[in-house]
């Protein structure tokens, strides 16, 4: 069987690395990670990527739920399998129930290298309005995001150097008024999803020519 990727450029570093370990060479297409800012333009993107896979007997998505962006979406000749997470972050914590038992204990806002590497990703946005709006102004919307967190949690994968990400974030928690925490992750879920099996409680699998229906993304 001819297998693809479709991944968020946010899971370079993870993917790269899980495909190392399970020693397959799959073509990738990359999803430019700062369409996560508008699910629309997302789920777009995705609809005319998979449109143009031509050849492919089994489509891996490489990402999660994502605001629903998949939603809706109209899959082509080929089956296709995505995790069962609601985003990047669960992907990497290796499940929903993990991320919520973090959240209870932490409070936390996930951060990994791919996520400050984005175009769009909120400090870029954060910074934005601090030169647009004055620092009063950007306090106030910072304020708005993140008041009912307590944590900056940094994903520690392992593949990293996490000591560069902490130095990174260092100034934006300050700002943030965030704790710097470290969160031991990892790419295993990845790997689960380049190599199979895809048990129903994991994975979502689709058959050809079929469409993801809100029945599909229950976690």
């Amino acid at each position: 069987m001819r297998h693809c990727l479709v991944a968020c450029e946010t899971l370079r570093d993870e993917l790269l690395h899980a495909m190392r370990l399970a020693q397959v060479d799959y073509e990738i297409f990359w999803i430019p990670s700062g369409l996560h800012n508008t699910p629309s333009k997302l789920r777009d993107t995705l609809q005319e990527t998979l449109d143009n896979l031509l050849g492919f007997d089994r489509v891996l998505l490489c990402f999660g739920m994502c605001g629903n962006s998949v939603l809706g979406l109209k899959l082509g000749e080929y089956e296709t399998i995505l995790p069962r997470a609601d985003d990047c972050i669960t992907l990497l914590l290796g499940s929903f129930s993990r991320r919520e038992t973090i959240n209870e204990e932490h409070a936390a806002y996930y951060l990994t290298e791919g996520w400050l590497r984005g175009e769009r990703n909120l400090w870029v946005e954060y910074q934005y309005c601090v030169d647009t709006y004055g620092c009063e102004v950007a306090e106030d919307i910072a304020l708005e995001i993140f008041g009912h967190y307590r944590s900056l949690a940094l994903l520690d994968t392992g593949i990293t150097r996490i000591e560069d990400l902490v130095r990174a974030t260092k100034t934006m928690a300050e700002t943030l008024k965030l704790k710097q925490i470290v969160i031991p992750a990892s790419d295993e879920y990845i790997v689960e999803l380049l190599t199979g099996p895809w048990p129903q409680e994991r994975f979502i699998v689709k058959a050809p020519h079929s469409v993801f229906e809100s029945s599909d993304l229950l976690l």
